[in-house]
């Protein structure tokens, strides 16, 4: 199987992905991230992988859509802009282990590469963060993107991040989310807010990805400016 030829500008602030596909080759996109394409190059909407099958991405009750771009009787330039200001990884699957992604991550892959869901509801009720990882295997290109840039982490015994800045991680690691000792009620609540307080404990050996930024911080810095109301 032939690798999809790509190149990534404009990392780490404002990285977009540019895939170069020959005739008759296809790759998956997160829907609404092709920016612009070559009129040789033909989109479809579909959904793909494990409890996905047929076209897009369900989520236990979260829909994430996902567009398939074919190159028709030429090859064709496909121009990818993440919605979300930051990095974009690529990795390539050898099926040899699979890739755990968080769910607002995934960018666009190859369409031999099968997608799963794996439901993370302790996680999200206190961290604020998403409920989903995605589950990549098989073979083939994958991309993934984060708010920030992407630091890859390789972990030979153990390592603990803060949950909120986990992007993805190859799943010959062993994980556990859990709170940082001594955490008080007032504390709980921060993390329920603000994503601090619970930390994702790896163990074993591959690598991790994380972000150099994390979104609920600057949320938490912009709150004091959002208009409001006036009580008159």
């Amino acid at each position: 199987m032939s690798k999809i030829a790509y190149k990534i500008e404009h990392s780490p602030a404002y990285a977009s992905l540019i895939i170069d596909l020959y005739p008759e080759q296809k790759v998956l996109v997160e829907a609404s991230a092709m920016a612009a394409m070559d009129t040789s190059i033909k989109m479809q909407s579909k959904v793909k992988g494990g409890l996905m099958k047929g076209v897009g991405r369900m989520l236990g009750g979260e829909s994430l859509f996902i567009s398939e771009f074919t190159a028709q009787n030429q090859s064709g330039k496909l121009y990818i802009s993440p919605g979300v200001p930051g990095d974009i990884q690529h990795y390539y699957l050898e099926n040899r282990c699979g890739l755990l992604v968080q769910s607002s991550g995934f960018v666009a892959c190859s369409d031999t590469v099968e997608i799963d869901t794996k439901f993370q509801g302790f996680k999200g009720f206190f961290s604020g963060e998403s409920l989903f990882l995605l589950r990549a295997t098989g073979r083939g290109d994958f991309w993934f993107s984060s708010y920030g840039g992407i630091l890859e982490i390789p972990v030979e015994e153990n390592y603990v991040v803060d949950t909120s800045y986990v992007v993805a991680f190859e799943d010959t690691l062993n994980y556990n989310v859990e709170m940082i000792g001594g955490l008080s009620f007032k504390g709980l609540k921060t993390g329920i807010l603000g994503g601090e307080g619970l930390v994702c404990r790896f163990s074993g050996q591959g690598s991790l990805w994380i972000q150099s930024r994390a979104i609920y911080p600057l949320l938490n810095f912009l709150n004091p400016f959002r208009p409001t109301k006036s009580s008159d």
